[in-house]
């Protein structure tokens, strides 16, 4: 596997910056082509993970496309990435189904009552978007509820049940989307469960999507499985399979560098940093995350422990506690690893505190790009 070069890093990168490194991306992208390769299925990049899109054109090479969850990355996807754009939605309004059917190839419904509402729309694009429902297998295997689209009530999704009486004149494909940053296994019960209930419709289906959260770039993802798997159900059922990872894309791949601001007392020692668990890794706060910093390790492991925050007048701004080899100092940079992923898109301008710039690392070359840096006028054009 690449490592990413944080020294280099850190000594290059403005502060604070998020740092793409293209080696372990190209590392990433290999493995998925592999699984590609070997079962005849179509991968496509989740876009609500990972939309640097300055990186797609790498990133295209390898995949076949993007999944959208909204107008706006289903143009991003068209505009910037090229290939298929498959779009899905809780729900859409009324005035986005024309852009999103100039837009999508597959355009995939949460509802039945949905599906009918903008039959007449999608039915004069048919032949060239396809059409899909996304199910509901009601089997649990997300230990966050807040990212389970499977627990009780859940919103996402059709259940068997609600087929009954239903037309599926014009569907030609199901998806369903029950996994979380997961290995193998819970995709093959998930599947499983799937089969079960709405195996009956596969044979007047064209394709079958099964969603993101696999964790297929990861250290110990049983690939022969998968493999194993997405040929099962594109020879079962004549289908076109398709998967669409988002951090599988970027796992491993980005680092967020940082810089000490300001050490304060209060029971323990602090230090205030200028990047934000709430404007710049959100999942710290709602997951909760915890990132890996290099250099550093639990609290009390090594000799000086403090407390990491943002600088916002959030109370709870708080990333975590970590102990370092040294005492740190205002000035020392800090590099928390593994934040490409739920990172740069899920970033605001709380407070107005600094956006990170958004570079790219070669490793072949040890050249560092800043691709974006953010100003003033990014902040106010937010709001007028």
């Amino acid at each position: 596997m690449t490592t990413i070069d944080i020294e280099t890093i850190a000594r290059l990168a403005p502060s604070p910056a998020y740092v793409v490194d293209l080696g372990r991306l190209r590392h990433n992208l290999a493995i998925l082509d592999q699984v590609q390769q070997r079962s005849g299925a179509k991968i496509l990049l989740a876009l609500k993970a990972y939309a640097l899109w300055p990186t797609f054109p790498l990133i295209r090479q390898t995949l076949q496309g993007v999944c959208a969850s909204s107008p706006w990355e289903a143009r991003l996807g068209r505009e910037e990435f090229g290939g298929e754009v498959h779009s899905f939605s809780a729900a859409f309004k009324a005035a986005d189904i024309p852009e999103l059917l100039s837009l999508s190839n597959h355009l995939v419904f949460n509802s039945f009552s949905q599906l009918e509402r903008f039959r007449p729309q999608w039915e004069k694009a048919r032949g060239r978007v396809s059409v899909g429902l996304r199910v509901n297998p009601q089997h649990s295997e997300g230990a966050v509820p807040l990212y389970d689209p499977c627990a009780p009530h859940s919103r996402l999704g059709i259940p068997r049940a609600a087929f009954e009486g239903q037309s599926l004149e014009g569907v030609e494909g199901l998806h369903f989307h029950t996994l979380c940053e997961q290995l193998f296994e819970p995709l093959a019960r998930t599947a499983a469960a799937f089969e079960e209930q709405f195996g009956e419709f596969l044979p007047q289906m064209r394709w079958l999507n099964l969603g993101g959260g696999h964790h297929i770039t990861s250290q110990g993802y049983n690939l022969d499985g998968l493999v194993e798997l997405l040929r099962y159900f594109k020879q079962k059922y004549a289908l076109d399979v398709y998967l669409e990872p988002g951090e599988a894309v970027a796992i491993g791949t980005g680092v967020l560098v940082a810089e000490v601001l300001d050490l304060v007392h209060n029971q323990i020692d602090i230090a205030i940093l200028d990047v934000s668990a709430t404007c710049h890794m959100p999942d710290v706060l709602e997951m909760p995350y915890r990132p890996q910093i290099t250099g550093g390790a639990a609290a009390g492991e090594k000799a000086c422990t403090y407390r990491l925050a943002g600088a916002s007048c959030l109370a709870g701004d708080v990333i975590g506690d970590w102990s370092f080899d040294q005492p740190l100092q205002p000035g020392d940079r800090l590099v928390f690893e593994d934040m490409a992923h739920y990172t740069m898109v899920k970033t605001t301008t709380f407070n107005g505190i600094q956006h990170p710039h958004l570079c790219t690392y070669e490793p072949q070359t040890a050249d560092l790009k800043v691709v974006r840096s953010f100003s003033f006028a990014d902040f106010r054009s937010r709001l007028g």
